[in-house]
């Protein structure tokens, strides 16, 4: 009975360090898991601080395209005085035109009246 005993003994032996090399093993694998669900939280962390970072640009950029549009009012009412500016001078343009053809012509009646012997 003494080499039964033994061979339980030795049975109970080896299944314990089966089970203690599973449990070590198990460990390890939740401790690899348990680190890596702490990364994925410092990196959410991260991520979640940069996106508050582009929020804070995005909200400072909404102000300054507020700022452009109303700067860009008040140059539109510039551009509608430059347009009706321009429109004058190219009525003006026209008006001096006109005025040298007719300063011309009576250049050439003045010019043929000196011309002309008298009579």
């Amino acid at each position: 009975m003494a080499g039964k005993e033994q061979e339980r003994d030795e049975l109970a032996e080896s299944l314990n360090d089966l089970f203690t090399s599973v449990s070590t093993m198990i460990k390890g694998e939740l401790q690899g898991t348990n680190n890596l669900l702490e990364l994925l939280e410092k990196m959410n962390v991260r991520v979640a601080e940069e996106y508050k970072g582009f929020g804070d640009v995005a909200s400072g950029l909404r102000v300054f395209v507020e700022q452009l549009k109303s700067k860009s009012g008040c140059f539109d009412e510039y551009v509608q005085h430059i347009d009706a500016i321009e429109q004058q001078v190219t009525e003006f343009e026209a008006v001096i035109s006109m005025l040298d053809k007719y300063v011309s012509l009576l250049e050439s009646k003045v010019q043929s009246f000196y011309q002309m012997p008298p009579s």
